[in-house]
């Protein structure tokens, strides 16, 4: 099927479409591959593997970091009880200088990375 998909204003040049993807010239005819059956059906069917992959070192160890990262809590719950229990009990003090001297490394960590190219 060829279409013209050319409007009043493509100056005289015309474009055609093939529609390649219905044509299976070419292509050889095999056997359709077998189905597994229905889940109560005592069909067994022949699979035999044709390619093998295997896993590298570095990636099963990547895995297993990311296992026990995701299964890990991102904060000590213990210390955030304690910090709450002194909050309520009016004992925790705020110690103004360390929060500022953070806030301070925080900006210059965050300038640092807006001038480093990307």
């Amino acid at each position: 099927m060829d279409v013209d998909v050319c409007k009043s204003n493509c100056r005289g040049n015309t474009v055609k479409i093939n529609d390649s993807l219905n044509s299976t010239q070419g292509l050889a005819n095999s056997p359709p591959a077998p189905r597994a059956e229905k889940a109560g059906d005592n069909a067994q069917v022949a699979v035999t593997p044709s390619h093998s992959v295997q896993i590298s070192p570095l990636s099963v160890q990547l895995q297993a970091l990311q296992n026990t990262q995701a299964s890990g809590a991102v904060f000590e719950a213990k210390k955030v009880a304690e910090i709450k229990l002194a909050i309520a009990e009016g004992r925790f003090q705020v110690d103004a200088e360390k929060v500022a001297d953070g806030l301070l490394e925080t900006v210059k960590d965050l300038l640092n990375a807006r001038r480093q190219p990307t």
